[in-house]
């Protein structure tokens, strides 16, 4: 018994430690818009940058533009792009809003400045965006807490409501998940999550750390030698420890989408995500 009551205070202990940090960190983003609720009657498809996405822009493209899709970081670099018209497109990284001399950066705000359609972009709060696509006639930004929220799950829930935080975003999929959950969507289905990093994970022969993470289009020589700079100083342990806190992530957002009523669908073949139940894409509007 005396170990149990040892485990349970330091449980508590640990989960209070983690309110509290978290609450702190709240405080420092807690100005700022909340995301604008939408009454959104169809389902919302999120479009990671994995491989298999390549398949649904190949055979499922009609299917995609029938529904709310939304895209993430350099998608719109990608050919693909113009013909999708995605609703909505989420940044997370810092990288985007700091890098002025990254030629893939300069490329993705300016692909995205070629938008003709209504769209809705999605920043981090107090990320200082490029003139460009802030006063843009098509584009509308709001913005999100990118910070991680963990504690004791009454007031994560609490939090989560308020916007004040997110599970912990390893990955720009788990704020596109939430922004999804914000906006009111009650069906989510989830494409190119592959999530397969660890079967191209390795230790080159100078113990550097090979993280290839393949995407739905071809990475240009300033991507692959920015990823290599990115992981030239990251050790094995800490590579496996920031996967191990995506998949945790996937797993509180399953439970708070439950509470809501929303239901999230792994729609990604061999995707390692275990959070979420599978299921094939919606069928198009007019089969329904």
């Amino acid at each position: 018994m005396g170990n149990n009551l040892a485990d349970t205070a330091s449980l508590f202990i640990s989960k209070l430690g983690a309110t509290t940090k978290s609450l702190t960190k709240a405080l420092i983003t807690l100005r700022g818009s909340k995301i604008r609720k939408r009454n959104p009657s169809g389902s919302l498809i999120i479009m990671g940058n994995g491989p298999s996405l390549r398949k649904n822009l190949d055979d499922d493209m009609e299917l995609l533009r029938q529904n709310d899709t939304l895209a993430v970081n350099f998608a719109a670099n990608a050919p693909d792009f113009k013909d999708l018209r995605p609703k909505y497109y989420v940044l997370a990284d810092p990288h985007f809003f700091q890098s002025d001399n990254d030629p893939n950066v300069r490329l993705l705000i300016s692909n995205l400045s070629a938008a003709i359609w209504p769209m809705t972009l999605f920043v981090p709060r107090n990320s200082v965006i490029h003139p460009s696509l802030r006063n843009h006639p098509y584009i509308s930004v709001e913005t999100f807490p990118l910070n991680g929220f963990e504690g004791f799950e009454c007031i994560e829930n609490i939090a989560f409501d308020k916007e004040l935080g997110m599970p912990r975003p390893r990955n720009v999929l788990i704020p596109a998940i939430m922004i999804g959950i914000w906006m009111g969507y009650k069906k989510i289905y989830l494409t190119g999550a592959d999530h397969t990093w660890t079967r191209t994970l390795s230790v080159d022969e100078s113990n550097h750390v090979v993280s290839i993470q393949p995407h739905f289009y071809k990475d240009n020589e300033h991507e692959e030698a920015r990823v290599v700079s990115t992981y030239s100083n990251i050790r094995i342990h800490e590579i496996l420890e920031s996967f191990s806190v995506a998949f945790k992530s996937y797993h509180t957002i399953r439970r708070y989408a439950d509470m809501h009523g929303v239901s999230i669908f792994n729609s990604t073949p061999g995707s390692f995500i275990d959070a979420f139940k599978r299921s094939p894409l919606p069928l198009p509007a007019k089969q329904e």
